[in-house]
């Protein structure tokens, strides 16, 4: 395992026990530094705590005392999901105490090909899709990290200079990256994620920079050509911008046009053949191709991942079929924009399960794809009266409220019919009734298997 020698005898403070913050915790302390790791809440697992104390971490748990901004640390870790106006965190902004994110301590570790990825939608598939094709025929280790459930600094401590990392990389964990340096960086795309954190939507757009911030001409920045702003924001970067595009609005990337994919004119494969449904999944695998075709991946190997993988789990991932009903999760989708090219992917008739957290905007613009898309919807959740009148307004013929994701499967079920697709893709963050996305995800596949008596399709 390797260390960071510069963290010897500095004094740092780790902010959050989740998974990134356990492994800054502990590979500061095996790096020498003099770490005390604080939670506000108390670990249900008491090993937790045991295992911090016994590598010498000074561990406070229960809150944030306002007296750790007083103890002269050289370093803040914070979670990124904390944010900067935690009246903790905001001692130590005011004190100019550098606060980074564990992400950076990963991209101070590694020295090898580093290829990172951000965006509104479809990071995680992205990534994993890069991953996959730059690991098809490797000779050395390629492995992925980040915001996809695996610490950037613990995997890159296991890896050499000859190997890959491609990290997924959120708006959150950017914001405390400073030496950062991708060769290959990702922009998937950028919507109005994520507000209430950001403050504004350039706050916002700026974090997302923070992937291309040190990047030079001789480095590469992969972004989505299909929007005027998308192409505006690509110009702010000092990399050689390399475009891809599902409409067709660039040859100089990847790029799909009558229904086949290109590399810079080069033939690819015919995009009904990437196992994947839905046009962003048209763009995550241009994205991808992207990246591996600037690594020097053969053709074959982009062709076999695009044709096998069957998606990553809650973002329109297949779940089985049953009785010629299709269900499909698509739990992540947690904003509209995410709704709308969900919806698209479909031809056939779709029962979509939809609602969760009420913040305070309306699903007027969903209407155009309710009306085309979908015959029956069941609502839920803190929004599910927005919800309800976006699905009136298209005048889509069966409406139905439901208590949550579980409840509305066999509701689903009731009006279905063989052909029909049945959809969670609710639009809406899911902390009004489940702890995440993936639990609400989850539970939706249990009483989906519940309900056929069949297990999901791996």
């Amino acid at each position: 395992m390797q260390i960071l020698k510069q963290y010897q005898d500095k004094k740092v403070l780790v902010l959050g026990f989740g998974i990134s913050g356990l492994n800054a915790a502990e590979l500061l302390a095996k790096s020498g530094a003099q770490v005390v790791a604080n939670d506000q809440a108390t670990p249900k697992d008491p090993t937790i705590v045991d295992h911090l104390k016994s590598l010498g971490i000074e561990v406070i748990t229960g809150s944030n005392p306002l007296d750790l901004a007083d103890r002269s640390f050289d370093l803040v870790v914070k979670n990124p999901g904390i944010p900067y106006d935690n009246p903790l965190v905001a001692e130590f902004v005011q004190k100019n105490t550098p606060i980074i994110t564990e992400a950076e301590l990963g991209a101070e570790l590694f020295q090898g090909h580093l290829v990172s990825v951000t965006g509104s939608n479809g990071k995680t598939t992205t990534t994993t899709l890069t991953q996959l094709m730059l690991a098809h025929d490797s000779k050395h280790q390629v492995k992925y990290a980040g915001n996809i459930g695996v610490s950037f600094s613990k995997v890159a401590a296991t890896l050499s200079e000859e190997d890959t990392l491609v990290t997924e990389l959120s708006s959150f964990q950017l914001l405390g990256t400073p030496t950062l340096h991708p060769h290959i960086a990702i922009i998937t795309n950028i919507f109005s994620n994520h507000i209430d954190y950001h403050k504004t939507r350039e706050n916002y757009i700026n974090a997302k920079l923070n992937i291309t911030r040190n990047q030079t001409k001789d480095d590469y920045l992969i972004m989505n050509w299909d929007r005027d702003e998308w192409q505006r924001i690509a110009q702010r970067s000092q990399a050689t911008i390399i475009p891809f595009s599902r409409q067709n609005k660039s040859h100089d990337g990847s790029y799909e046009e009558d229904g086949k994919i290109y590399w810079r004119g080069e033939y690819i494969m015919d995009a009904d053949d990437i196992r994947l449904i839905g046009p962003q999944n048209v763009e995550n695998a241009l994205a991808a191709i992207a990246a591996a075709k600037l690594s020097g991946v053969q053709n074959s190997a982009i062709v076999d991942v695009l044709k096998s993988f069957g998606g990553v789990r809650h973002r329109l991932q297949y779940v089985l079929e049953y009785k010629d009903r299709l269900f499909y999760n698509d739990s992540k989708s947690t904003d509209i924009e995410a709704t709308e090219v969900a919806l698209q992917g479909f031809k056939r008739p779709v029962i979509l399960l939809a609602g969760g957290l009420d913040r305070g905007y309306t699903f007027e613009r969903l209407v155009p794809y309710f009306k085309k898309h979908v015959k029956a919807i069941i609502v839920f959740g803190q929004c599910k009266d927005k919800m309800k009148a976006a699905a009136e307004q298209a005048n889509i013929p069966t409406i139905i409220e439901s208590e949550n994701a579980i409840t509305a499967v066999p509701e689903a079920w009731k009006v279905s019919a063989p052909g029909d697709v049945i959809l969670l893709s609710p639009a809406n963050a899911s902390w009004d009734q489940f702890p995440s996305f993936e639990v609400r995800g989850d539970r939706f596949i249990e009483a989906v298997e519940k309900l056929t008596g069949r297990k999901e399709q791996k």
